[in-house]
């Protein structure tokens, strides 16, 4: 029997290959992820314009909420590590001999303040857990400001519900970026007091920007294989205070790179922030805003306290004991010409603190009855 080629041609299938549909995602999301980055980018530029407070970041952070209300966001996957990695070598250039002197000098109170974040942690689990109906367990490692990752791995080893500590973490961090920069930038306190000036940032020379961009890359991918928390930003910051240090830094970062690796950290923020996200459970999203806004309040007092008594520049305390994150806490110090350095060393030390105290001070907590 013989078939016309019609006849051949309307009786087949004509399925797509897996390759086409690839390509095709490929385009999507790269329009997607183009389209996401020029709204936080003009988010963020409005916000410059009427000088709100990290502008960069919290512009990009609202408009880009705003769109993955209308429609899906998309951040591609190598832009944050990419803006961590500029940000980790735009506030490494900060330092100096006399500054790391300075900040190695002022371990003690900064220890002593990671260790009482922890312990206030304790204190706000009961809130939280009677706010949002969780067990204690789980509301502890939702208090405990030692970051989303951090806390996320904890709580699964120790058995609290990931899902709930994942979701008020990033609900506190966005509570914290939206409220502390710009209560600080209109409260008057002082940001610098008689700690070293932040250093300033040497010429830009495009070549050699270049290399340390690079070198940064190579360095956040060896601290990433050593499981280090939050790689991109440490790792690069390492590299260029040491740089700094010896006064050997070859390029400083200009201010439009930092601005836009902020917007990008801003942006992926608020594509966080879907109708989905944040309507899936009311009572969690209530709670977890009232206990940060109660325990930043507490903190801030506590970090008072230790500035007067340490003789540190009040709004650096505050900053470095705030339950936000590093990358946050330390753009909104260079923001306010409060010592970065410091603010950082704060947080460096709390991430340590976070990893190796936690899980003993939750198990005291309970044998304490603290915790029940």
């Amino acid at each position: 029997m013989t078939h016309s080629l019609g006849e051949d041609s309307l009786g087949e299938d004509i399925v797509a290959s897996p390759g086409d549909d690839r390509r095709k995602q490929m385009i999507a999301n790269g329009a997607r992820g183009a389209l996401t980055l020029a709204v936080g980018g003009f988010g963020g530029y409005l916000a410059s314009l009427i000088h709100l407070p990290l502008p960069w970041m919290i512009g990009a952070m609202i408009s880009c909420a705003v769109q993955v209300w209308i429609t899906p966001g998309f951040l591609w996957p190598g832009a944050r590590p990419l803006a961590l990695i500029v940000l980790g070598l735009g506030l490494g250039q900060s330092f100096t001999s006399t500054i790391l002197s300075a900040v190695a000098s002022a371990l003690p109170i900064v220890v002593l303040a990671g260790v009482s974040t922890i312990c206030v942690g304790v204190v706000f689990s009961r809130l939280f857990a009677k706010l949002a109906g969780t067990d204690t367990k789980t509301g502890y490692y939702c208090a405990v400001p030692g970051g989303v990752i951090v806390m996320a791995i904890q709580a699964e080893r120790i058995g609290a519900d990931v899902a709930t500590v994942t979701f008020t973490q990033s609900i506190r961090l966005v509570v914290v970026v939206l409220t502390i920069p710009p209560l600080l930038a209109l409260s008057g306190i002082s940001h610098h007091g008689d700690f070293p000036m932040n250093s300033a940032a040497p010429p830009v020379h495009a070549l050699a920007l270049a290399g340390m961009l690079v070198a940064g890359f190579f360095c956040a991918r060896i601290g990433n294989r050593l499981h280090l928390t939050n790689p991109w930003m440490i790792m690069p910051c390492f590299m260029a205070v040491t740089l700094c240090s010896f006064d050997a830094l070859p390029s400083g970062v200009p201010v439009p790179m930092i601005d836009a690796a902020q917007a990008v950290l801003g942006t992926a923020l608020g594509i966080r922030l879907t109708r989905e996200f944040l309507l899936r459970s009311w009572h969690l999203l209530v709670a977890s805003v009232i206990s940060t806004l109660a325990l930043a309040a507490t903190l801030a007092t506590l970090a008072v306290v230790l500035a007067w008594l340490s003789g540190l520049p009040t709004a650096a305390v505050i900053l470095g004991m705030a339950p936000g994150g590093m990358p946050e806490m330390s753009l909104t110090a260079r923001a306010l010409d409060a010592p970065v350095a410091l603010v950082l060393g704060f947080h460096l030390v709390r991430v340590v603190l976070s990893n190796l105290l936690i899980e003993p001070i939750w198990s005291l907590a309970s044998r304490l009855g603290m915790a029940r």
